[in-house]
């Protein structure tokens, strides 16, 4: 019988990892604890399936989990930026994701942060705590009136914009490779065309090298001053700093962000009474009335957990029987 270890496992995940075990015959043993530093867990184990934000840089993990017998990194989530490819091929390691888990748990989620800034119900509601119920300075736009830019029109960028369409919007996209099955829903421009013309600008690509850091002040400034950034996808594609400078001056109206630089030392851990990690970045951004913050949940409904574990296990599964996953990544 095949043997799996899922590292950093919540309880939400459970019921569907124990159907899978059961159509499968396979035996799926679960532990809260991350990845890095209890390696040894997978002793005896086929294959292993993570859960992994923080990015793993130290070459004795790649070393330790090949000298185990296990040559393969099943990631249950979209981002492999975690991995160090160079490690990983030194040593024989495959890695795999989940590239489309729930396309739609992302894309109506950045529909949600547009909607919140569009009819600014942060700003609103902080005044009715107030007992302030005056409507200066609350004129919301409709999005049918407005042009959406999608930068990265993969499988979630397609549904985003898909979404936006559905609702009237003008949608113009900025994607490597065009998809003929979008032609009909957007309008393909180049970077600058996107950041000078959306109204709402929604990120939906990889973190890599071209894309770290790439909307900064420079970016910023060729926005318009009352659009919106939406950024569903990673953190370090936005210069956090910048971000809040720019929110700050006006030079763009506000910000819809699920995922912040260095959130790895704060997703999933309730810090409330902490006093040992730096929170100024993100209470400058939650201080702000012009902006709308969740901690990387916009992927947490019940079907992207549910196809997180199935995608996730699928490929254990077929790499421990030698055959080919449709969800290798590369560096």
């Amino acid at each position: 019988m095949m043997k799996i270890l899922m590292y950093s496992v919540r309880p939400d995940e459970q019921p569907a990892i124990h159907a899978w075990a059961e159509r499968n015959n396979a035996q799926v043993d679960t532990t809260p604890l991350p990845f890095v530093g209890n390696i040894n867990l997978a002793t005896g184990y086929d294959g292993i399936s993570i859960l992994q934000h923080a990015r793993i840089d130290d070459v004795h993990v790649y070393e330790d989990l090949a000298a185990l017998g296990i040559h393969h990194i099943s990631l249950r989530i979209t981002g492999y930026n975690t991995i160090n490819f160079e490690h990983a091929d030194a040593n024989g390691i495959v890695v795999t994701n989940v590239p489309a888990y729930s396309p739609r748990s992302v894309a109506e989620a950045a529909l949600m942060h547009t909607m919140v800034l569009l009819r600014q119900l942060e700003n609103t509601e902080a005044r009715m705590r107030q007992h302030d119920y005056s409507w200066n300075g609350l004129q919301a736009r409709e999005i049918h009136n407005l042009t959406v830019g999608v930068f990265g029109a993969g499988k979630i960028g397609g549904t985003v914009a898909r979404i936006f369409k559905a609702l009237g919007a003008r949608v113009i996209a900025n994607d490597l490779t065009p998809r003929t099955d979008l032609m009909d829903t957007v309008e393909y421009v180049d970077f600058e065309t996107l950041l000078a013309e959306s109204d709402v600008l929604t990120i939906h690509t990889n973190l890599d090298a071209t894309t770290h850091h790439l909307f900064n002040t420079a970016t910023f400034a060729k926005m318009k001053n009352d659009a919106f950034l939406i950024n569903c996808a990673r953190g370090p594609i936005v210069e956090t700093a910048d971000l809040i400078t720019a929110l700050q001056s006006g030079t763009i109206a506000g910000a819809g962000l699920d995922a912040l630089e260095g959130e790895e030392l704060f997703v999933e851990h309730d810090l409330t009474n902490d006093q040992t990690h730096d929170f100024s970045l993100y209470d400058q951004l939650l201080a702000l009335p012009n902006v709308s913050v969740t901690p990387h949940i916009v992927f947490y409904t019940d079907a992207a957990v549910q196809n997180m574990v199935d995608i996730a296990l699928d490929d254990v599964a077929l790499i421990v029987q030698g055959k080919p996953s449709p969800h290798i990544v590369h560096d």
